[in-house]
């Protein structure tokens, strides 16, 4: 049986887990499962539907952005409750509107106010940690795949609402998805009551040095670029496959329960390599997942590209919280997060327009998703090119 100091730091890492599939499961990866009702209710191309995530991810670039400032004013918890708390009130207005330019302001919106939830919560994922309670990549591991939870709740969740025998009837998953966040964000906050977040374990604040991780932050908006054209567009293409609504539920709940499991499968590799490897690493299996279903429509090779996909996108995320961890002094962890949430969301805001562009092409969604593999390698060779800083580099990191 583990400790109770153990039991105690899962605990904690489980609830803030919770805001991650809010930030990420219910208000970014439930728009793969939205797209194609709402593409053929208000007669979206392809360009304007990964338009929508575009503009979601321009939000999170600037919220992630404005995170250091929050960070520097609030401690990192109430941050995370209040941005989570907004994201799920946003999520449900989207069902109360249906015209592009109100559509197109309330993702925008969302992505802002869901990188307050990510960034936060992240910061408070890197000092548990660093806590002793319990393996440091699992705890982040944890973290990050709870996106998972978010994805396995929202394909359970919006297609019976989408199915339903009403006019616009993807509103009604969008209300849906909202009333999730919002009691994500109360069970979150009850299970953290109590807990410190205590900001002075993290020292002053530091400054962290960007030119030493610029092939690691080069590697990720690659990876952003990369992952979310999938992450957009794979349920459109299994539609274009003629796969039946419990096909893709079953898919995007393995999906799901695959990110869970990836908390398990890499929590090692995390802890064990100090540099790029395991971004690396990752990326190049990300390529894989997301040319099997080029590659070849059977239903075997579409469930094992979600599986795989899921079992590692996440996990991407949490390597680039355990370099930081690595490599630079806790005071300068504010910073180091966000400097790489901003290249990731940088790379979402050109993803999903470009595999849209693309795959309203001659080429079509197989195109795009080939594109977005072939971005997903280059993020691999850049990757191994990020070496561990040494131990000088970390005592004085300016």
């Amino acid at each position: 049986m583990p400790s109770p100091d153990s039991r105690s730091t899962l605990r904690v890492a489980m609830a803030l887990a919770l805001a991650t599939a809010v930030s990420l499961g219910l208000a970014r990866f439930s728009y793969a499962l939205m797209l194609p009702p709402m593409r053929a209710d208000l007669g979206w191309s392809y360009l304007t539907g990964g338009a929508m995530n575009t503009v979601n991810a321009a939000g999170y670039l600037l919220g992630a952005m404005l995170a250091p400032w929050w960070l520097r004013r609030f401690h990192a918890r109430p941050v995370l409750l209040v941005s989570t708390v907004l994201t799920g009130v946003l999520l449900a207005l989207h069902g109360a509107v249906r015209g592009d330019v109100a559509l197109y302001l309330l993702r925008f919106l969302t992505g802002w106010a869901s990188a307050g939830t990510f960034v936060g919560g992240g910061l408070l994922a890197a000092r548990l940690a660093s806590s002793g309670g319990a393996p440091p990549g699992l705890v982040l591991g944890i973290y990050y795949g709870g996106a998972g939870v978010g994805i396995v709740v929202a394909s359970l969740l919006v297609p019976p609402l989408t199915a339903l025998p009403v006019a616009h009837a993807w509103q009604w998953a969008w209300m849906g998805l909202g009333a999730g966040g919002l009691l994500a964000a109360a069970v979150t906050g009850t299970a953290t009551r109590g807990w410190q977040d205590d900001a002075a374990t993290a020292g002053p604040p530091e400054p962290f040095p960007l030119p030493r991780f610029a092939f690691g932050l080069a590697a990720y908006l690659c990876f952003g670029l990369g992952y979310i054209g999938y992450m957009t567009f794979i349920v459109t293409l299994l539609r274009e496959q003629q796969r039946g609504g419990g096909f893709i539920t079953a898919f995007y709940t393995l999906l799901g329960v695959a990110t869970v499991a990836s908390s398990w499968l890499w929590a090692g590799l995390l802890q064990r390599h100090r540099g790029g490897v395991p971004l690396a690493v990752l990326n190049a299996l990300l390529a894989v997942a997301t040319l099997l279903p080029v590659a070849s429509a059977h239903p075997v090779a579409v469930f094992l590209s979600g599986a795989l996909f899921g079992s590692v996108f996440l996990s991407v995320v949490a390597s680039t919280t355990a370099l930081v961890r690595h490599n630079a002094p806790p005071g300068a962890w504010p910073r180091g997060i966000s400097a790489f949430t901003i290249a990731f969301a940088a790379g979402q805001i050109v993803g999903p327009s470009g595999v849209g562009w693309v795959a309203d092409g001659p080429w079509g969604l197989r195109g795009g998703l080939a594109a977005s593999a072939g971005v997903l390698l280059l993020a691999c060779a850049l990757a191994l090119l990020q070496r561990p800083l040494a131990s000088s580099e970390r005592a004085n990191p300016a």
